[in-house]
């Protein structure tokens, strides 16, 4: 499961890595899809991310509820602080979590219930979902998207 983690962290610091260059105007411009802009966008994937994993640590947690940031430097502090919260519990993943229950209250008040392995595959999927908009938005500036591949990245080590 840690692996995927990587995945998406590493694709997701290349992708802040890519944003350098453009305008923070750029980065907080309005667009169609998504979450309407690429750092609200970036806010986003971090605060899902964060928010089930607390869920699944049965964490006290009160949501932080972050107003949308402004920079790309605030959104790399927030991905920093909430990586710190979560790392240790990705990394400590084992098989006998896979099947563990977690009960999510929904807004409406409704109670779901869903097996750990699961809640951490959204989790994965979500991000991927979202770096795809990313990549679309990136072309429309006429620019070439961060790769998606996995394959290079030296995830998993050659015996």
């Amino acid at each position: 499961m840690h692996v995927w983690f990587k995945y998406n962290w590493i694709v997701r610091d290349q992708w802040y890595e890519w944003c350098a260059q453009l305008p923070e105007e750029e980065l907080a411009r309005e667009r169609v899809g998504g979450m309407g802009s690429i750092l609200k966008t970036f806010q986003h994937i971090i605060d899902v991310e964060w928010s089930w994993i607390q869920q699944l640590q049965e964490a006290a947690f009160p949501s932080k509820p972050v107003p949308w940031l402004a920079t790309l430097a605030e959104v790399r502090e927030l991905d920093r602080q909430y990586r710190s919260d979560i790392e240790p519990f990705i990394l400590g993943w084992d098989d006998s979590m896979e099947t563990r229950l977690m009960e999510d209250v929904t807004g409406d008040g409704d109670v779901e219930q869903h097996a750990w392995g699961e809640v951490m595959r959204h989790v994965l999927a979500h991000e991927i979902h979202h770096v795809g908009q990313l990549s679309i938005w990136a072309r429309e500036m006429g620019l070439k998207p961060v790769s998606a591949n996995f394959i290079g990245k030296g995830l998993i080590p050659i015996r």
